[in-house]
């Protein structure tokens, strides 16, 4: 799982470039967390589990920290007691090394 990508910085996407092949999506996501999905080579998507909402929604506040640090913003669905991050790059509707990069960091929120 350990991939160095949470070391990265995520470099905005101005469009023009062509998304990942899949092939690149499933390197990629070898260097994240397990946990992590890859729907249709679009987007990769997460589901956390807590014991409460507000933990969740302590994680949501953590999570969009880092976004905002980045300029790269997740999509996040809250639930009592879970949240689902949703990342790909929407200038492309794709997925870039980017998405990974953010999906590492925030994978380190536990």
């Amino acid at each position: 799982m350990a991939g160095g990508l949470e070391g990265k910085r995520c470099i905005p996407c101005e469009g023009g470039v062509p998304p990942l092949s899949e092939e690149e999506s499933n390197n990629l996501l070898d260097k994240i967390n397990d946990s992590w999905d890859l729907i249709d080579n679009h987007h990769i998507e997460r589901t956390w589990e807590f014991d409460d909402f507000q933990n969740a929604l302590n994680f949501v506040n953590k999570a969009g920290a880092i976004c905002e640090e980045e300029n790269h913003h997740a999509e996040f669905e809250v639930g009592w007691g879970r949240v689902k991050a949703l990342i790909w790059t929407h200038k492309i509707d794709g997925l870039t090394e980017s998405d990974f990069i953010l999906a590492a960091k925030l994978d380190s929120l536990g």
